[in-house]
């Protein structure tokens, strides 16, 4: 043991980087979900009483899971005869033992869960509330405001879910090879997901790097169980790519800095190294297959020109407007014609920029999301208009869902101030309506 004057702390951080390996593997142990996440949360609760005592354990993560094992054991044994605990037992044990799944070879118990949350049976939309709650460990107020429904029935949602796979009996386990294709586009799009709440949240802070980091070991288990699959190698180039760029993403005061304003020499150059090889294998591999490009790799084409470019009037943006249209094309997504309205705007100039807003906005989908009158106040400003842009930021602010976004906002605000009055309270713009949180790939990150 090791002895620390604070135990809250590293219980917090365990609990942050382990709670997905911990309930997963006591998930695959128990065969129960319900009671997985029981025997955890009392581990945790067991740690709060006998860390500040004995200290730290050498293997934190170890120690929850063999505290949460026993508890489950004790349950198992109260719940039926002392014969049929006797077998429960020596069931456990041997599915603790045994570390691989027939025809998958794959032992991580993550990759296990995300595959078991990703099961056919389930609709896409349970599929990513499940790994959410399950394999990320977001709170069902964080998944429902990332799913944009309310919390109480994201809550009715997940109970229904688990109940659904108890009564299934859905194994926690990577499926044999001639089945993973099945489940290929769900992993992906919830590994994604999982990365967009760690890169830019839905509350608090904004930034989550224990999710990101979580996706991006996601990705390497994908590409390993899936060497020849463009879209895995190319949703692994776009998360390196974006999440190198974390190291000036914020300032001291905890303000969002644009992308066009962050300091590149502090960007994470070995992380774009091996983004920018990801990419390079998702293009063998589209290649070798039908040559097809998929959406992970046009995002992370993008994502490769902000990397290489060494200064933000270096970046092509011409290029960037090009890919937008053939990801727009393919995807019809609001979101991306957000992005696009950006790019055309740092192509064409910020009048352009504006045209192309409105026009998007016209879409109801946009809605009155942050992000729009942000993009519009940018422009604005660029443009000379300080009193309109000062209005726009304004409202803005009064939408924005983060610290790190306020903050960016403000000090935009700020700087604006000693041009103009105190700009007036009535929004500027066309009334809208309510769109999803975007993905990371926007300008202000």
């Amino acid at each position: 043991m090791r002895v620390s004057s604070s135990s809250r702390a590293p219980l917090d951080a365990v609990v942050r980087a382990e709670w997905p390996r911990i309930v997963a593997s006591l998930i695959r142990t128990t065969g129960d979900w319900d009671l997985a996440e029981d025997c955890a949360q009392d581990a945790t609760e067991r740690a709060l009483l006998t860390w500040p005592r004995d200290g730290v354990p050498d293997n934190p993560a170890a120690w929850l899971t063999s505290v949460a094992r026993r508890r489950a054991l004790d349950v198992l044994r109260r719940r039926r005869t002392e014969s049929q605990a006797l077998q429960d037992v020596v069931a456990m044990t041997d599915r603790v033992n045994a570390t691989l799944d027939a025809g998958s070879g794959y032992a991580d118990d993550r990759l296990r869960l995300l595959f078991t949350c990703c099961h056919p049976d389930l609709t896409m939309q349970d599929q990513v509330a499940l790994t959410l709650k399950s394999v990320s460990g977001l709170s069902t107020r964080e998944i429902a405001r990332l799913l944009l429904v309310k919390e109480q029935t994201m809550s009715q949602r997940l109970r229904r879910l688990r109940q659904q796979i108890a009564r299934s009996g859905l194994a926690l386990s990577v499926p044999p090879t001639d089945e993973v294709g099945d489940r290929v586009d769900s992993v992906l799009a919830v590994i994604y997901l999982v990365f967009t709440e760690g890169y830019s949240g839905t509350e608090g802070t904004g930034v989550r790097d224990e999710l990101a980091d979580e996706a991006i070991a996601l990705t390497q288990l994908a590409t390993w169980l899936l060497p020849e699959h463009s879209e895995a190698h190319a949703l692994r180039a776009l998360i390196l790519l974006q999440h190198a760029r974390r190291p000036a993403r914020i300032n001291r005061t905890g303000a969002l800095i644009p992308l066009e304003e962050q300091d590149r020499t502090r960007w994470d150059r070995p992380l774009i190294a091996a983004g920018l090889e990801a990419l390079q294998l998702a293009r063998t591999a589209a290649d070798v297959s039908d040559g097809s490009i998929g959406v992970y790799r046009v995002q992370a084409e993008i994502a490769a020109m902000h990397s290489t470019a060494t200064r933000p009037g270096a970046v092509d943006w011409a290029a960037i407007v090009s890919w937008y249209d053939a990801l727009l094309h393919a995807t019809a997504s609001p979101v991306v014609a957000m992005n696009r309205v950006i790019a055309i705007g740092m192509r064409d100039g910020p009048e352009a920029g504006l045209a192309a807003l409105e026009e998007a906005t016209q879409d109801f989908r946009l809605g009155e999301a942050p992000e729009v009158p942000a993009i519009r106040a940018d422009f604005l400003r660029r443009s000379g208009n300080a009193r309109a842009a000062a209005r726009a930021y304004h409202e803005a602010l009064a939408a924005a869902r983060t610290d790190n976004v306020r903050a960016y906002l403000q000090r935009r605000i700020d700087e604006l101030s000693p041009r103009v009055d105190q700009p007036p309270a009535e929004p500027i713009g066309p009334e809208t309506n309510t769109l999803a949180q975007p993905g990371p790939d926007s300008r202000t990150d």
